[in-house]
């Protein structure tokens, strides 16, 4: 604790008060305040200031160990690449890094988990996704209820396929989340490999990353530049939510090489006739991450009529990626606002903030490609919130400055982006504004 002369003991750690400087404003700070201290405190100030030195000292460097671990998960440093000095490297906030860890929804979302396992559609949106398939499974043999109700009745031998199946993927996908920072380094063999081998590609060339890759985001922003051609010479084009491209390709471009979505366009899919899902081509693959459980069925009946890879993200890149964006969020409104950090849930909506469709295409794009453009990501006043829909909202469940913040940084200094391990080798990334 720091003693103060006019207060006696205040209640912060060091290491919170100088929190914000760095470790030679730190000493200097603290050898003025040695300095310049009260005679009558002289006997004791030379161990006491050795021992609070040591302190601050050990501080700094478990904060950067933090992200750059020696000795931890994060693997060790390599001064080498990008002529990173130990003096460049971030210090991270050690609280914001503690709460951008806690996941606020989990005990709800294992709690859902448990009872689609047990036959039990225990809300409105799981019921809906059950009903969208009712009438593909022979309506009048399934009746489902809700988790207060009798379980759903599996009479049909189709529906008990695809149930089994269901249970599968769920319980595969539930044992796989937990947090893995290396799970960068496998995203050309989760995603892009799958891909090459449905396009033909020979053995050799499938461990081998997009040259470049061009994210189109869905921004308003979009309608004020022609970057169609600028956007269509890159080796691969991801878009979003299946965006309209149909009298925007001036803006947009029309190449689409990855379809990237969330379940929640999956299930809208599931109503029209062959769950068709495919604005771009048939022979387009689409990647998504799972925003409910339930969406499972809509992904095991889909992925049954898809000709081209229908790919769920893995759920520790997932877990990766929102604990970024909630990093990020959290530092933003740590800056911005004079609430205390326990404020934050209740600001950004708790268990329902999430990262963007957006957000996670560009965590794709950096695990596998050698070079990333973004088109479409930012806003203005007089721009749509969408470039292909007339909506101006945003959505609050996402933190859309705090993920600006976050491209800026993959721009200005990748190596400080938090929860990624500093031998994982960021590629070039420009904006596109």
């Amino acid at each position: 604790m720091v003693e103060s002369e006019d207060e006696g003991y205040v209640s912060k750690p060091i290491w919170e008060i100088y929190s914000n400087d760095s470790p030679k404003i730190v000493a200097h700070k603290f050898l003025r305040s040695t300095i310049f201290s009260s005679p009558m405190k002289n006997s004791v100030r030379p161990v006491f200031s050795l021992l609070l030195l040591i302190v601050v000292a050990a501080t700094f460097g478990s904060r950067v160990a933090i992200k750059n671990g020696f000795g931890s998960v994060y693997g060790e440093v390599d001064y080498s690449e990008d002529s990173i000095t130990p003096l460049d490297l971030p210090v991270f906030n050690s609280t914001l890094f503690k709460l951008a860890e806690i996941d606020v929804g989990a005990p709800k979302l294992r709690k859902e988990i448990e009872q689609l396992m047990e036959g039990n559609f225990g809300n409105s949106a799981s019921l809906r996704t059950f009903a969208t398939w009712r009438r593909f499974f022979n309506s009048g043999d399934i009746r489902a209820r809700t988790s207060r109700g009798m379980p759903v009745n599996l009479r049909t031998p189709e529906f008990s396929k695809v149930w089994l199946k269901f249970r599968r993927c769920l319980s595969d996908w539930s044992s796989k989340k937990r947090f893995q920072p290396d799970i960068m380094e496998e995203l050309v063999e989760l995603v892009k490999v799958p891909i090459d081998e449905y396009h033909g590609l020979d053995f050799v060339g499938l461990s081998k990353k997009y040259s470049s890759c061009a994210v189109v985001g869905n921004s308003g922003i979009l309608l004020s530049k022609e970057y169609g051609e600028l956007i269509d010479s890159h080796e691969a084009v991801i878009r979003l939510n299946n965006a309209r491209i149909e009298t925007y390709q001036k803006n947009v471009g029309s190449k689409t090489s990855i379809s990237f979505v969330n379940s929640n366009i999956l299930h809208l899919c599931a109503r029209r006739d062959n769950c068709f899902c495919h604005p771009y081509g048939i022979n387009t693959p689409i990647v998504m991450y799972m925003c409910q459980p339930a969406q499972f069925l809509d992904y095991i009946v889909c992925n049954s009529s898809h000709k081209s890879p229908l790919i769920v993200t893995d759920p520790r890149f997932d877990m990766l990626c929102a604990r970024i964006v909630k990093y990020y969020s959290l530092k933003r409104f740590a800056d911005s606002s004079n609430k205390t950090l326990e404020l934050w849930n209740s600001a950004h909506g708790g268990s329902m903030f999430h990262y963007s469709s957006g957000m996670q295409a560009v965590m794709l794009a950096l695990g596998v490609c050698d070079r990333v453009s973004l088109f479409g990501f930012g806003k203005s006043t007089n721009a749509k919130h969408h470039y292909h829909t007339n909506q101006k909202a945003e959505l609050s469940l996402h933190d859309y400055p705090a993920e600006y913040d976050f491209y800026r940084d993959l721009v200005e200094r990748p190596h400080a982006i938090p929860f990624v391990p500093s031998k994982f080798k960021f590629p070039p990334v420009a904006i596109h504004r």
